[in-house]
């Protein structure tokens, strides 16, 4: 069963959820609910005082069902809040060029630290090129699923 498909039959039907986005890394499973456009204006932390014991047990399953923590966010209208959101250190080998730029952006304000300006790149990286970004995923689970019809030799 896929990510999305438990998700969708293990999140309580009284949560009066829209929808559900399920995005994963291998560290993580972010599950984003959405309250809907017309929702009142506290209505996400409404949800988020409302739900904690069940996200909780929900949570734990997951967390055994797929081996990954389990965080969530909801979104209301257009706004996306995190509630629990796993940050996973990331090594890096960047040159003075690329230094350069996360300095620029931290003399500027935009960041405190290194490490927030190279998120803030990625994220604007990801905002602004969300298009291109879907068509290279899509490319790889083509390969994937080209791979997976080849020849066992190569896979054992």
């Amino acid at each position: 069963m896929n990510l999305e498909d438990w998700f969708a039959a293990n999140l309580p039907a009284g949560w009066g959820v829209k929808d559900v986005e399920v995005l994963a890394d291998s560290d993580e499973i972010l599950v984003v609910v959405d309250l809907g456009a017309r929702a009142a204006e506290a209505a996400i932390e409404r949800f988020r005082e409302v739900t904690r014991d069940e996200r909780v047990g929900v949570a734990l399953a997951a967390e055994a069902a797929f081996g990954r923590k389990v965080s969530w966010g909801a979104r209301h209208g257009g706004q996306i809040v995190f509630f629990t959101t796993s940050t996973v250190p990331v090594m890096t080998r960047l040159r003075l060029p690329e230094r350069t730029v996360l300095d620029t952006l931290i003399a500027a304000g935009l960041a405190r630290t290194r490490s927030e300006a190279l998120a803030w790149c990625v994220r604007l990286v990801g905002e602004n090129e969300r298009e291109w970004l879907s068509e290279l995923r899509a490319a790889f689970a083509a390969v994937e699923e080209v791979r997976r019809k080849g020849p066992r030799s190569r896979r054992d």
